[in-house]
């Protein structure tokens, strides 16, 4: 998108866009997964908890895709990643997880990890790429008869 201004911004609870923001990604949620899979109701909990995190993507002012995380002392998980459908393959996904990595890092974490539906083939190319591999294959993670990988990016020991 020429001309287009993008920004990444982590959301932090005392915002004072806080509301429009996760009602926003909220949408989003609603829209990406199905209803047992997205935290809509939760949302605002998740995120007011100390160890989970959010960067969210706008777009000219028009939030393009968010990525959630939650932290251990040295692991990381991303509990959820999404981009609405006219931003998608033009490479947002991408720096969603670039910037929540860099982040992690910045947090001395030596692990991120995450779940994937294995038929989410775009997904599962953007995480390959990005140096995440296949550690596990977990049964019926999603629902009855609907598997999840999870994959794993670990850094090497500076």
């Amino acid at each position: 998108m020429a001309g287009s201004s993008v920004v990444l911004t982590e959301l932090h609870w005392n915002s004072t866009n806080w509301a429009k923001v996760v009602g926003e990604i909220a949408s989003l949620e609603k829209k990406t997964f199905p209803e047992h899979q997205s935290y809509p109701r939760s949302f605002d909990d998740e995120l007011k908890n100390k160890n989970n995190g959010l960067i969210y993507m706008e777009i000219s002012g028009d939030l393009a895709g968010y990525v959630m995380y939650s932290c251990t002392s040295f692991s990381a998980i991303i509990t959820a990643i999404a981009v609405k459908e006219n931003y998608r393959r033009q490479g947002h996904g991408d720096a969603l997880l670039k910037a929540v990595i860099k982040k992690c890092r910045s947090k001395l974490i030596n692990r991120v990890s995450l779940h994937v539906d294995p038929l989410r083939t775009p997904a599962m190319n953007l995480y390959k790429k990005l140096g995440f591999e296949i550690e596990t294959l977990l049964k019926d993670y999603y629902s009855l008869d609907r598997d999840a990988y999870m994959m794993c990016l670990d850094f090497d020991e500076e």
